[in-house]
């Protein structure tokens, strides 16, 4: 029910754009947003938009760098990543559901999307 595409092999300070597409049914009402999972670690989360258009926080390790965005009309969310850093590499997952206290959780995020991997290298 979620599509996600845009991940990819690029080098460090290159840009990537992930979309994530999904049903009106799943979408509408819902926060959509995106966690990763780099290898060894747990699943975390980056950012969402609420279905209103509101943006939560940024995780610090992003903030200037990745923008997210929100086409209710597509019912998709983006993810415009600049200036990409190793440290980034990971399995990006789309992910819909509420916000718990302004973000979204993974014990509360109702459907995944089944990720798409983004590697940088140096």
């Amino acid at each position: 029910q979620l599509v996600e595409s845009g991940g990819g092999l690029v080098r460090t300070g290159e840009s990537l754009k992930l979309s994530c597409e999904a049903s009106g049914r799943i979408a509408r009402g819902n926060a959509m947003g995106w966690f990763r999972q780099a290898p060894g670690k747990e699943r975390e989360f980056v950012v969402a938009v609420a279905w209103t258009g509101g943006i939560t926080r940024y995780i610090d390790s992003v903030k200037g760098r990745f923008t997210v965005s929100r086409d209710n009309a597509k019912y998709a969310v983006y993810l415009q990543m600049n200036n990409l850093k190793p440290e980034d590499t990971a399995t990006y997952h789309c992910a819909i559901g509420p916000l718990v206290q302004g973000v979204m959780t993974r014990r509360t995020t109702v459907y995944w999307g089944q990720g798409t991997q983004v590697t940088v290298v140096s």
